[in-house]
């Protein structure tokens, strides 16, 4: 609305507009280039020290990015592993506050026994870094065939994703009796909550800092990580969705499992579940 050919002072449009005029020369400083490369490459090493050894804290992965030639300090160490998501694996003093805690719900799978394909399924998000930027990655897996029955790959945590998620599985597989994953705030929001109730599935959740509640969809995360996302690079989400889209039919397909009897995930679903007289 301010011009400067209008045979108005920018003073008096200011005036008569209730502005201030200092806000119209604001001008929002942007982080310089520099600064996010060197952010996301940070992210990059956390992610791969973390994958390496997830009981690693900010210390320790702060030990060894120092070694590795950063000079930064654990304050920026601690910031990006927040944004991130990710946290150590270890046990910790419980200080939830009690409205989170209020968004728990039971962990259903101690001594419980899965014997068919869509019994129960885990739920997860990854970070996928990128050779500038990075992406999430969320994920589901079948308990008993190892199968991955979704995944969706975004740039944001929100939790739009994993509800996208979570129905296109269904869509495609089927409604699980049991649906896990950690105390991430996707999980923990009522949109999550609504959703599984109304197509039906019991929410189960990890126990405060235990981590193996959910160790499958974790060691997928760090096979996919190990074998396909590092040793790659990728210019392009577009690139990133392809290769993890093959990754994921790979693994499915022709992959075997020793705990499936060197059967591969699709076979052990497919004919994995009852015969129905």
């Amino acid at each position: 609305m301010i011009r400067k050919d209008n045979g108005l002072s920018i003073r008096r449009q200011c005036k008569l507009l209730g502005i201030n005029r200092s806000s119209l020369y604001y001008e929002p400083a942007e982080p310089e280039e520099a600064c996010l490369m060197l952010e996301e490459e940070l992210m990059t090493r956390i992610d791969y020290w973390h994958t390496k050894c997830p009981y690693f804290g900010s210390r320790k992965i702060l030990d060894k990015l120092r070694k590795e030639g950063y000079a930064i300090g654990r304050k920026k160490i601690r910031r990006l592993m927040w944004q991130m998501g990710i946290a150590a694996i270890y046990p910790k003093i419980n200080l939830s506050k009690r409205n989170f805690k209020e968004a728990i719900v039971p962990y259903l799978l101690r001594n419980y026994t899965v014997n068919f394909p869509n019994q129960v399924w885990s739920i997860d998000i990854t970070y996928i870094p990128m050779r500038r930027g990075h992406m999430y990655l969320t994920a589901i897996i079948d308990w008993c065939s190892r199968k991955i029955v979704g995944h969706r790959l975004s740039d944001t945590l929100d939790t739009s994703e994993v509800l996208y998620a979570v129905r296109e599985a269904v869509a495609k597989h089927g409604i699980p009796a049991i649906l896990n994953s950690d105390q991430g705030s996707q999980f923990t929001s009522d949109d999550y909550k609504h959703l599984l109730k109304e197509l039906g599935i019991r929410q189960s959740m990890d126990g405060k800092s235990r981590w193996a509640d959910n160790i499958m969809i974790e060691r997928w995360f760090r096979s996919l990580k190990t074998e396909a996302i590092y040793p790659n690079e990728f210019a392009s989400p577009r690139e990133l969705r392809q290769l993890i889209n093959s990754y994921v039919k790979d693994y499915n397909a022709i992959r075997p499992h020793e705990s499936l009897d060197y059967m591969v995930p699709n076979d052990a679903y497919y004919g994995g579940f009852p015969d129905i007289a």
